[in-house]
């Protein structure tokens, strides 16, 4: 490699340079990331081929779900893993009054990890080690503090991520979802059971990736 070819690099400064942080959300975001690089060597978090680009790859690209709803203060995220867009979008509603992110993941060690994440960095994030149907069927049922955003990223095709969605997004959440270049096809696809509107907005970390926001939510008679 030349001596001025070096590679960019990924720390919070990719995050920094598009999204303006307050240096305590900056903080609880490195802290994030710090421990998420001690967990992965034991518990493979997130793919090993992205972790020398965590900011850009995942932090960078998760900071878009907020952005692309920024007036939700409760959300739901499914199938969080290593908490990609929802432990970001908790960490960046750390300062917001009222602000609340469930998670919802089966797995076992990425709860613990999403549970150490959420009290080591104060993020007003609740971890549910459980089925997506069970914890969204319960919030659903819950009219004290309606949910106004579903987000998920790399869980599923739209078609199934509205059915995993729909008694939240049929009681007026918004959903959330980071797609790829297979969106065109997910969405004919979805609209042949549901009918609702849909915004596209660029993935800030990947040109062929969107963030699409998904709203009026309704399920097609059948014929």
């Amino acid at each position: 490699m030349p001596r001025d070819a070096r590679p960019p690099l990924d720390d919070v400064s990719v995050v920094t340079e598009t999204v303006p942080l307050t240096p305590a959300i900056a903080a609880r975001l490195t802290t994030y990331v710090d421990l998420l690089h001690q967990w992965q060597r034991a518990k493979n978090l997130v793919g090993p081929g992205t972790l020398d680009e965590v900011w850009r790859r995942h932090v960078l690209d998760s900071t878009g779900a907020l952005a692309a709803l920024p007036t939700a203060r409760r959300w739901v995220d499914l199938g969080s893993g290593a908490g990609f867009p929802g432990m970001v979008t908790a960490i960046l509603l750390s300062e917001t009054a009222g602000a609340q992110v469930d998670l919802v993941e089966s797995n076992a060690r990425k709860v613990a990890f999403l549970k150490t994440v959420a009290r080591t960095t104060a993020a007003p994030a609740r971890a549910h080690a459980a089925r997506i149907e069970d914890v969204v069927a319960g919030l659903a049922a819950d009219r004290t503090a309606p949910v106004e955003a579903v987000s998920a990223r790399a869980l599923a095709p739209l078609d199934r991520l509205l059915a995993l969605a729909a008694p939240l997004m049929l009681a007026g959440a918004a959903g959330i979802f980071h797609k790829g270049r297979d969106l065109a096809r997910e969405v004919e696809e979805a609209r042949a059971h549901w009918r609702f509107d849909l915004v596209e907005h660029p993935s800030r970390s990947d040109p062929e990736g969107r963030i699409v926001v998904v709203r009026d939510l309704a399920p097609l008679e059948r014929g």
